[in-house]
């Protein structure tokens, strides 16, 4: 596989590139976001994840703004990801859209998902609509779709196909999912990559930690890495989140991603709405 660093980007269906490692913010205020993602940043992170349901866009658009201030980066520097919480009809997505933008600050989004498929064929028809108008208005500069099964997947491929994230570790690999969306190149992002540290002391990590002199968070992290996925691992510890960083000094072998691929049972860190209506 091609030589990865903090600093490779893959291509999205549309032209645009996204950083391999984002930073996940999932349960942290506006407050906590603000600090953590000022560290983030510090530390070479280039891709913030945050989302309407987790309330701190405000918080992580802050952090991003002074810091490019602070460095004299430019706005295209920082990718910024959030999500629509609710499929509740095209205005109020519309609507939903401008509130992100107004949280944030950041003059636009780089990235903006549908968080999920409750509400139905026709609500998430709408909140797709809605999004692809704030694209061309260039609000968003690209789109796409959270925790989808298959099924939410094929209903919007008469519209454009987006690039789903969804939860992706050795522990709960999708195959269904992740085999719909390479086939159609898609890139797929990994939520919850490091399991919530529930599988850290799998005999398999622990194996191939010693093996690698690496924490078992970063063994999770490169073999999503080498499966093509963009992690986004998140931590508020400032000596976690860099280490998550120290990934591409080491690889694993193809023997090892397969074996890690086999420990798959279907564990589920949070929600898992992709079977619904």
């Amino acid at each position: 596989m091609p030589v990865l660093t903090l600093q490779s980007t893959y291509k999205l269906k549309d032209g645009n590139e996204i950083p391999i490692l984002g930073f996940g913010t999932y349960e942290l205020n506006n407050s906590a976001a603000h600090s953590v993602v000022r560290w983030a940043l510090e530390a070479g992170y280039r891709h913030i994840d945050s989302a309407d349901w987790y309330d701190n866009e405000e918080g992580c658009g802050r952090a991003i703004r002074e810091f490019i201030k602070e460095t004299n980066l430019k706005r295209s520097d920082v990718f910024f990801t959030t999500k629509l919480k609710l499929n509740n009809g095209k205005a109020n997505v519309a609507k939903a859209i401008d509130k992100s933008l107004e949280e944030c600050g950041l003059g636009y989004i780089d990235l903006y998902l549908i968080h999920g498929p409750l509400g139905g064929p026709q609500m998430r028809r709408e909140s797709w609509e809605a999004i692809v108008e704030a694209q061309k208005e260039g609000k968003l500069k690209s789109i796409g779709i959270s925790t989808f099964g298959v099924r939410h997947l094929q209903e919007l491929s008469d519209t454009g196909l987006p690039d789903p994230v969804i939860d992706l570790h050795p522990f709960m690999t999708r195959t269904d999912v992740v085999k719909y969306c390479t086939e159609r190149g898609i890139v797929l992002e990994a939520w919850a990559p490091l399991t919530r540290g529930m599988r850290f002391q799998h005999p398999a990590i622990t194996a191939l930690s010693s093996k690698y002199n690496k924490e078992p968070a970063q063994i999770l992290l490169r073999y999503s890495l080498q499966k093509g996925y963009v992690p986004l691992p998140k931590s508020s510890n400032n000596e976690r989140l860099v280490s998550n960083t120290q990934i591409f000094d080491f690889e694993l072998q193809e023997e090892e991603v397969d074996h890690l691929d086999a420990l798959d049972e279907a564990l589920e860190t949070d929600w898992n709405p992709t079977d619904a209506p």
